[in-house]
């Protein structure tokens, strides 16, 4: 016994794999978050939580838009150029932070009446929460850009611990709204992400960039910010438009459907999360990228393969384990739904190895059907399995065209070169 954990302990973890381990790890921690609440609250209620769920997804995406762009240019930033950079970054990141947050706060009744919940106080906590995210988001870039995975790491796991466990004793101490609870434990999970803060890259000064550096860094944001707005769509139209046109019962139902088919996509995020300075730093020596992506995307289209085998052969096992009796009229849906974000997480590979290498054209194509997906759901939504049929079409079409875009754009650097 002693020499197995003598060998084990011999063995030396990359960083890169200490990463993916942690992502793992808490992915696997905020299943059992939304699983304990599947369970504990039933579909009506789970319905209200699965709202504030898909805001904190929402705002997740805004916030990478910092995240990335402190990632790229942590890469290629060094002394004071990097902290003058960093510094600033933290400043606007909390400015629009505070903006949003307010926003949230001010139209919390009218987001109470659009989402049909049961208390538009659920939105003003959250709202107070979101300059915290913000600035967590800019740290976490930091971290990523630098390659400095176990911090990173750390981040992740004390914002995933802490909400778990704050939310579930708060359920069972107070007696209150459950939507109220999960708000409060959102916000409190906002602030122990932010630990290790690393203080020393911001000052209260004024800091400037030169003009050639201020525009790289402006396209490269607009560029992001584009396209984590289709993020936001394709990953969270749908619950919030089911929650818009269905009876509670049935958005709670479909909620639990969306957790389950969305596997495939939360475990490619951590691919996502290694190729972004992988595929700059590779650029910057002037060495090729592709293959880095072709391991990427066989990784993940492995990974989504298997996830819809599972959902098509044992749904209703899956869905009694992960949620109980009460959800398994969406069993029929199970394998359909996990096969559009098996789609789209693919898809989304080539994206980000694009936007690392400051190609806007397949950000755009995703833009486009991203709004396609919701245009078709609001024209056609006459129960659950049409809004599932949508978005597989427009999943479908988004991966031939991401695809058609890299044979198009290979062939074309060849006759160049």
């Amino acid at each position: 016994m002693m020499q197995i954990i003598s060998n084990i302990s011999s063995r030396k973890i990359s960083p890169e794999q200490l990463f993916m381990l942690s992502v793992l790890l808490v992915n696997g921690g905020n299943y059992v978050y939304n699983l304990i609440l599947g369970r504990l609250l039933g579909p009506e209620q789970f319905a209200d939580a699965a709202v504030l769920i898909t805001f904190l997804l929402v705002l997740s995406f805004v916030a990478m838009t910092f995240q990335l762009v402190t990632a790229k240019f942590s890469v290629l930033f060094e002394a004071h150029i990097f902290k003058n950079f960093v510094s600033k970054v933290y400043k606007n990141a909390l400015a629009v932070g505070i903006f949003l947050g307010f926003l949230i706060i001010l139209f919390s009744n009218q987001l109470q009446h659009i989402f049909n919940t049961s208390t538009a106080s659920m939105f003003i906590i959250f709202g107070m929460g979101v300059p915290f995210y913000f600035l967590m988001s800019v740290n976490r870039g930091v971290f990523q850009g630098k390659k400095a995975f176990k911090l990173l790491s750390i981040t992740y796991q004390g914002e995933m611990i802490s909400r778990l466990i704050i939310t579930l004793a708060l359920i069972f101490i107070l007696k209150i709204e459950s939507s109220i609870i999960i708000a409060i434990g959102i916000l409190i999970s906002f602030i122990f992400g932010l630990f290790p803060f690393k203080t020393a890259h911001i000052s209260l000064k004024k800091t400037t960039l030169d003009a050639e550096n201020s525009k790289q860094i402006r396209n490269f944001f607009m560029l992001t910010a584009f396209y984590e707005l289709t993020q936001i769509i394709i990953n969270n139209s749908d619950i919030l438009l089911v929650k818009h046109y269905f009876e509670s019962y049935e958005a709670g139902l479909y909620a639990s459907l969306a957790l389950i088919g969305r596997i495939v996509y939360f475990i490619a995020w951590m691919f996502v999360m290694l190729l972004l300075p992988t595929v700059i730093q590779l650029k910057k020596e002037g060495k090729d990228t592709a293959p880095i992506l072709f391991k990427y995307v066989g990784y993940i289209a492995a990974i989504a393969l298997v996830i819809i085998l599972v959902c098509a052969i044992l749904p209703k096992l899956m869905i009694m384990i992960l949620f109980g009796e009460s959800y398994l009229t969406m069993a029929p849906l199970l394998w359909k739904y996990a096969t559009a974000t098996g789609m789209f997480a693919v898809s989304n590979i080539f994206a980000y190895y694009y936007l690392s290498l400051d190609k806007y054209v397949p950000v755009v194509i995703s833009g486009v059907f991203g709004m396609l997906q919701m245009v078709l759901v609001i024209f056609f939504h006459k129960s659950l399995e049409q809004v599932v049929h949508m978005q597989i079409i427009a999943m479908i079409l988004l991966l031939v065209i991401q695809i058609l875009f890299f044979k198009f754009n290979s062939v074309k650097m060849r006759l160049t070169t």
